[in-house]
């Protein structure tokens, strides 16, 4: 397997260029789409960075069936540009399953693959992403895999690895395509710039749109979006979740910490009311009490006891003021 770096995933499992059995995790109803042969581009924000076999995995979300009708409808219209009507599509969209494989033998800019004339025109309509992956050879396993997948493109498990490569049959797609090398013997040969440096400006033709296939385009991008806007919502649920969580937590904690400090009594020690809320004592203020009391007690019994006979003598030697 040749790689390059760029989008991979590194922590064990091969780092960024350095890939093995490299697998890219999709949603559906992309996933089974490529590797039915149906897709045949797979568009992303970064380029390839490698050549050869890739693992498809579809990820853990089920889709809607707005999102499979969309796609479906996209596809429709896109063969119809070149006279194919007969289309079967999966009848089922398994999600967090290993999925099959396909070979990524280049990469395009989507300028570039809306210019290329040396592909069909509804290959050249189909990309509407910054890079296009230009996928062959699609391949998928009789019984997919439950796994979990990744961000990026990763390794697969070599144990997961050696089940699945023996589960796998070749699929014939609606209209396979053979993307044509500069040149043959270098597997990157067709990356982003090889293709806009043969043509010449002014002399490609721009594939005619129906109005049927604009809609269908608009739909699918629709369906993209509406999906990319779910992960951030999801994702913005989860971080306002964690804080109001952290605020609760910082509240209680808070109520905790007031309910053992000591609070004024609703009068303050010196007869005054207080300006407190809290009905509960001071302990401080009582403390004092006590402390006063202790004294005075103390005070009374150090005083000398006088004998009853010099208690009588006294009371007799008392005259009237």
């Amino acid at each position: 397997m040749r790689g390059r770096g760029g989008g991979g995933r590194s922590g064990g499992r091969g780092g960024a260029g350095n890939y093995t059995n490299p697998c890219l995790t999709m949603h559906q109803p992309w996933a089974s789409l490529l590797v039915y042969g149906i897709k045949r581009i797979e568009g992303r924000s970064w380029p390839a960075p490698l050549r050869g076999r890739l693992w498809i995995h579809a990820a853990s979300k089920v889709p809607e069936q707005d999102t499979i009708k969309a796609m479906e409808e996209f596809y429709k219209e896109i063969y119809a540009l070149n006279g194919v009507t007969d289309i079967k599509f999966p009848e089922h969209y398994p999600v967090s399953r290993l999925l099959g494989c396909v070979e990524v033998v280049g990469c395009l800019k989507l300028d570039e693959l809306a210019s290329w004339e040396a592909i069909p025109e509804g290959v050249r309509v189909e990309g509407q992403t910054d890079f296009c992956w230009l996928c062959e050879q699609p391949q998928k396993l009789l019984i997919p895999f439950e796994m979990r997948g990744f961000q990026g493109v990763y390794n697969l498990e070599r144990k997961i690895y050696e089940s699945a490569a023996r589960g796998l049959v070749p699929v014939e797609g609606p209209l396979p395509v053979k993307f044509p090398l500069p040149n043959p013997r270098d597997p990157y040969s067709l990356s982003p710039g090889s293709v806009s440096s043969q043509s010449t400006a002014g002399h490609t033709t721009e594939v005619e749109k129906s109005s049927s296939l604009v809609v269908a385009i608009a739909s699918a991008r629709a369906a993209a979006t509406q999906f990319n806007k779910k992960d951030q919502n999801h994702a913005i649920t989860t971080v306002e979740s964690s804080a109001s969580t952290k605020q609760y937590e910082l509240r209680s904690k808070s109520s905790e910490q007031r309910k053992l400090s000591p609070v004024s009594l609703p009068h303050s020690c010196d007869g005054e009311p207080s300006t407190s809320n809290e009905s509960k004592p001071n302990n401080d203020c009582m403390s004092e009490q006590s402390s006063r009391h202790n004294r005075v007690t103390a005070g009374s019994e150090q005083l000398p006891r006088a004998s009853p006979k010099l208690f009588a003598a006294a009371v007799r030697g008392l005259k009237p003021s």
